[in-house]
């Protein structure tokens, strides 16, 4: 296996960590709500979502540490926020310092989606680049497999199965942090930062066959040819932060985190019983597993945009069931059949592309900065709407609720078929180019004009 291979997937273990993190509070929900009795509005904003606020924050902030130390160093970090913060929910005995704790790990998560995603598609090729980043994804929804499975299997352990279900967490947590040792820095970031020496010593390790020299002076190029003060927010680049803005707003409202987060609540409502509505849970995990990695075999075939309006359509028609089954009350088998449909549309769609896009369209100086913006924004989203999802749901009701998301997702069916560009089979030095304003030029991306 080629040593670049073993980097991605050694960076990608921190989508491991994400997927798991995000999903094993779902076991611990209703214990946490009855244990401490605190209110619907408290218990979804405070203590489900705290992880979710830290995630915010460290998409928000993560670029800082991903640029000035590297993508390689900032994982190394992530890896202790997760250890930290698994060990010491699980220890937790109040509301406030468990959400405390639960917010260190969301920094993890938050800074992971632009670090590893950055670091694998620095150190792909345009042939695989979108197979390798969305391993990050692929390691994400095993995670959340896995987290069910241990969910599961501990339900019934000790007086207190919910400090198990968390405490768990810190095992693979200290197992990845060993791995990142064995990772290179990356040789866009060593070449942005004028090492030249030892870029050429990690390009020689990915690519023994490869003119190293040519490579360099590529990249070299294509840094110069930008501003060092610019900054994501200038005209040039107007077009690359909409496309990033869109697609994380529209991954968000799916609806899909607000389900992940309340999937045995959810099956519960359905009229599933304690055991089954686990069992259900992990019927999610296994459907999303199977189907990421058709999307994963796939995304470098079809394509980023083919994928996304199959998931779109996929969307439209599972979210739409799931409304008029809760509008009918349809009980038991019919729910979890219409939820594995959503699941597989995420997983071959959004889930699939999400990291590869935003880590694709904006050019080597500011990767870390534009993956910044648009993580940021799926965050923010992904904080704001599961911590609503008790309140909705007690209000309004659940059928409502996936009525808005099904929604929704007939305008990202729009989006993808009028405006996402296809970025398969490019350099990054090639999407650089065609996807940033040059003062009054207009640029062509798949047969469409944008100007």
């Amino acid at each position: 296996m080629n040593k670049f291979i073993i980097w991605s997937i050694t960076a990608a273990l921190a989508g491991f960590l994400f997927g798991f993190d995000t999903v094993v509070i779902s076991g611990a929900d209703e214990q946490l709500q009855n244990l401490w009795n605190t209110s619907d509005g408290f218990h979804g904003s405070v203590v489900m979502a705290s992880a979710l606020w830290g995630t915010v924050l460290g998409a928000i902030f993560g670029g800082i540490p991903t640029n000035k130390w590297g993508r390689r160093n900032t994982l190394m970090v992530i890896g202790v926020f997760y250890f930290v913060s698994a060990l010491g929910s699980a220890l937790a005995f109040d509301p406030y310092t468990f959400a405390v704790l639960r917010f260190i790990g969301g920094l993890g998560v938050g800074a992971s989606t632009i670090a590893a995603p950055a670091y694998i598609s620095e150190i792909s090729s345009a042939e695989n680049r979108g197979r390798l980043v969305a391993l990050y994804q692929f390691n994400i929804v095993f995670g959340i497999l896995i987290a069910y499975v241990s969910n599961l299997l501990l339900k019934d352990f000790g007086n207190e199965p919910w400090r198990w279900m968390i405490g768990v967490e810190a095992i693979p947590a200290i197992i990845y942090f060993g791995f990142t040792f064995s990772l290179p820095k990356s040789p866009r970031w060593l070449i942005a930062n004028n090492k030249l020496e030892e870029a050429k010593q990690v390009l020689q390790k990915i690519n023994p066959e490869a003119d190293v020299n040519t490579e360099i002076s590529s990249m070299k190029d294509s840094d110069e040819a930008e501003q060092p003060n610019e900054t994501i927010f200038i005209k040039k680049y107007r077009f690359p932060l909409i496309l990033a803005f869109l697609i994380a707003f529209f991954n968000q409202f799916s609806g899909i985190n607000a389900f992940l987060y309340y999937a045995p609540r959810i099956f519960e409502i359905a009229g599933l019983g304690e055991d089954t509505k686990f069992l259900a849970s992990i019927g999610v995990g296994v459907v999303n597993l199977i189907f990421t990695l058709i999307g994963v075999n796939l995304i470098d075939k079809a394509g980023r945009k083919q994928l996304l309006i199959i998931g779109s359509i996929g969307y439209i028609i599972s979210l739409s069931l799931v409304s008029i089954a809760f509008f009918n009350e349809w009980q038991n088998m019919w729910v979890p059949i219409f939820f594995f449909l959503f699941i597989a549309s995420h997983a071959i769609g959004q889930g699939a592309i999400i990291w590869v896009f935003i880590s694709e369209i904006f050019p080597n100086h500011l990767r870390a900065s534009g993956q910044a913006f648009g993580c940021s924004t799926h965050w923010v989203l992904a904080a704001v709407i599961p911590s609503m999802v008790p309140f909705l749901f007690s209000t309004i009701g659940a059928a409502w609720v996936f009525a808005i998301f099904a929604f929704m997702m007939v305008l990202q069916l729009i989006f993808a078929i009028f405006m996402m560009p296809e970025t398969k089979g490019k350099s990054l030095e090639e999407l650089s180019k065609e996807l940033t304003f040059k003062g009054n030029e207009t640029i062509n991306i798949d047969e469409q004009t944008i100007s």
